[in-house]
């Protein structure tokens, strides 16, 4: 009897090329959705200045013929955007008055953060730093040169925090170059790094990134960004678990957002989702005041009702810490 040879197994594709097939074009976002007829009253007529990137997986996860969806809401392009509102500006935190080097921002006692990139697999449009010029302040520019020496120069630095845009948008021999300068600084003691890639586009969380992590000298956290319970499908749980299997601790933070979370089911649910994929929820952000994003904006008595809502649902150690972030203020300002 002649049997059938097994199939081989498919091979995942590489993170690389699933970036570059991200959707870039709104109308065909909303045509996969089956909302092209709602284009016109959806969609910014004029240029909004930040472009539109979604990955196809996480477009995938989005409800077919559903125009409220909340993760579309986070990433698509909207004649709102375009409307001027009082109070908000292009650098809400007051990222440019911490500037110490190129791409270096120290804002808090004992740590300090790096631009490492002004890419991102996501471009979500209530994004704090869509209006940062990166062009000129990444710290990756003359391999890391200034970035490093300015932290060897405070022996104050004990956290360096990587964020960007995405960290993890840099392949990972770029990021073992940074961390193998980093490794000659000796007061550094732990590495924190700010990413929304294995929520997005979890095929980033490959083995030679995993190789990366657990060759590291210190303790890594990673601080995730989901938004919506529906952004955790079992492929991103995936990624969390091996994370966690290379060592590091996962942490979200979340912002709150008009129509996408500002319910306490809704944030109670992604707050289980979250611990179910071995996260603790650490931060939900009042919305930062940048242009282009008023809309999304809760005011802080909702807020605050909300999160003495969710005490009420789930157990402490699932509420996040509402807060805002206040340019020149010593650290993030509880609500």
């Amino acid at each position: 009897m002649i049997t059938a040879s097994p199939l081989p197994a498919q091979q995942p594709r590489p993170w690389q090329r699933l970036w570059r097939e991200a959707i870039s074009d709104p109308r065909e976002l909303l045509d996969l959705l089956g909302l092209g007829d709602y284009a016109r009253d959806l969609l910014a007529e004029g240029d909004t200045g930040f472009a539109m990137r979604v990955p196809r997986g996480f477009a995938a996860r989005m409800r077919y013929g559903d125009v409220a969806d909340p993760l579309l809401l986070q990433v698509l392009p909207q004649a709102a955007e375009l409307i001027e509102a009082s109070g908000f500006g292009q650098d809400a935190v007051g990222d440019m008055a911490a500037r110490v080097a190129g791409g270096v921002l120290h804002k808090y006692a004992g740590r300090v953060l790096l631009i490492a990139t002004g890419s991102c697999a996501v471009n979500c449009r209530y994004c704090f730093r869509r209006h940062f010029p990166y062009a000129g302040e990444t710290a990756a520019a003359n391999r890391w040169r200034e970035a490093i020496d300015c932290i060897r120069d405070d022996a104050s630095i004990e956290e360096v925090i990587l964020s960007g845009g995405d960290p993890l948008s840099l392949a990972t021999a770029k990021l073992a170059e940074l961390t193998d300068s980093l490794a000659t600084v000796a007061h550094i003691k732990r590495l924190r790094i700010h990413t929304r890639l294995p929520v997005v586009l979890p095929e980033r969380v490959d083995a030679e990134l995993l190789a990366w992590l657990r060759g590291l000298r210190w303790p890594v956290a990673i601080v995730l960004h989901a938004n919506h319970a529906n952004e955790i499908d079992g492929a991103v749980a995936d990624a969390c678990a091996r994370l966690r299997d290379a060592g590091a601790t996962l942490l979200n933070q979340s912002v709150l957002l008009r129509g996408v979370n500002d319910s306490v089911d809704t944030l109670a649910n992604l707050s289980s989702r979250l611990f179910s994929a071995g996260v603790l929820p650490y931060y939900l952000h009042q919305l930062d005041r940048v242009s282009g994003a008023a809309h999304f904006a809760v005011d802080d008595e909702r807020a605050r009702e909300l999160i003495a809502q969710l005490r009420g649902r789930v157990s402490g150690y699932l509420v996040p810490r509402l807060v805002r972030e206040i340019a020149g203020e010593a650290a993030k300002t509880p609500l």
